[in-house]
């Protein structure tokens, strides 16, 4: 696997202008909160002001395997995921739905899915292996599949951009996966498994119980390589969460904009900092997932969600309610008409 470039940061000139264009917007300075803010964002990613309506959104669900499922840390059986793939494919899954309403399109790619072959050769065009190993006992990936996985995450992110994307959404799909998502976040911030592990999809307290046993399992395995975000991804991660780390660091590197999900694609984006730093610049936190240590990790990132809706579905579904958010940001420093076109009167004097 190559390193990745240095990541620019989004334009500051043209963040300054539109902050200047805001102020010039019919209304009372700061009067539409985050918005303005967002705007800001969208016109520096763009170093565009005003900024352009988003016409090619795209969810991206990576899905994949755990084997730390057959510890009881779900509340689902792994061939969940595979079914959910379909699901998907079909257009049946909550992320279509919401996506739609968002005016975005959905994308789901087999990473790791546990099932003899992918749904279609389109879905597994980037296939690493079945199922990543079980972190509490073993290695999820081997040094060759790491690279590859986060190769795979980085070719489709170029896949999307050279498509027209100008903004991306991670998602992610596979039952165990909040697991090893977990076990990242607590290596990379040095926090105690109790402290973190959350019911991910609705687990009891000896289901907690087993989860955090894991975890702390993974968390003793990889303690030699804590400072390495790869060997991280290796040892505790797999390869969904691999990809997702890739595709994450890559959207930066093409100055393209991404919204966040939830603790599994904040756990990818975690470890894509520590291999690209500087890419947090281009993303936003869609949401704040229930799981704790999503908010660890979005402190860590210095991101402040969204929206906070109590949603912990994954797929993508948190990060697709805010695009609407964000759409309205773009929209009304874009199109909102200026005191002096408008012949309104500016505050007056003092």
């Amino acid at each position: 696997m190559s390193a990745f470039a240095s990541i620019p940061a989004p334009d500051a000139e043209v963040a300054a202008a539109a902050r200047a264009r805001q102020a010039t917007l019919t209304k009372p300075p700061g009067s539409l909160g985050r918005l303005e803010d967002l705007s800001v964002w969208v016109a520096s990613c763009q170093e565009a002001c005003p900024p352009r309506q988003f016409e090619r959104a795209r969810v991206v669900v990576f899905a994949g395997d755990h084997g730390v499922t057959a510890a009881g840390v779900s509340a689902f059986p792994a061939e969940v995921t595979a079914q959910m793939v379909a699901n998907f494919d079909a257009g049946g899954a909550a992320i279509n739905v919401l996506a739609e309403l968002a005016g975005a399109g959905v994308r789901v790619v087999d990473v790791a899915v546990d099932s003899d072959s992918p749904l279609s050769p389109a879905i597994g065009a980037h296939r690493v292996r079945r199922g990543s190993g079980n972190i509490a006992v073993e290695d999820a990936l081997t040094a060759e599949e790491v690279d590859a996985a986060i190769q795979a995450g980085r070719d489709v992110a170029d896949e999307e951009v050279d498509a027209g994307a100008d903004l991306l959404i991670a998602g992610d799909m596979g039952i165990g996966n909040t697991t090893p998502a977990t076990t990242l976040i607590a290596a990379l911030t040095d926090a105690e498994p109790v402290a973190v592990v959350g019911r991910g999809t609705g687990v009891d307290d000896a289901g907690w119980a087993r989860k955090t046993a894991a975890i702390r399992d993974a968390l003793f395995r990889a303690r030699p390589s804590m400072t390495d975000p790869v060997a991280l991804l290796r040892i505790c991660g797999g390869a969904d969460l691999a990809a997702m780390a890739g595709f994450l660091a890559q959207a930066a590197t093409r100055r393209t904009p991404v919204l966040l999900d939830g603790v599994v694609v904040g756990a990818a984006a975690l470890t894509a900092e520590r291999m690209a730093p500087g890419a947090r610049l281009w993303w936003q936190a869609g949401h704040r997932s229930t799981e704790p240590a999503h908010t660890l990790a979005l402190q860590r990132l210095g991101l402040e969600p969204i929206v906070d809706l109590g949603m912990r579905l994954g797929e993508g579904t948190g990060a697709t309610v805010a695009l609407s958010v964000l759409r309205a940001a773009v929209g009304t420093l874009a199109s909102m008409a200026t005191f002096s076109e408008a012949a309104v009167s500016d505050r007056a004097e003092p």
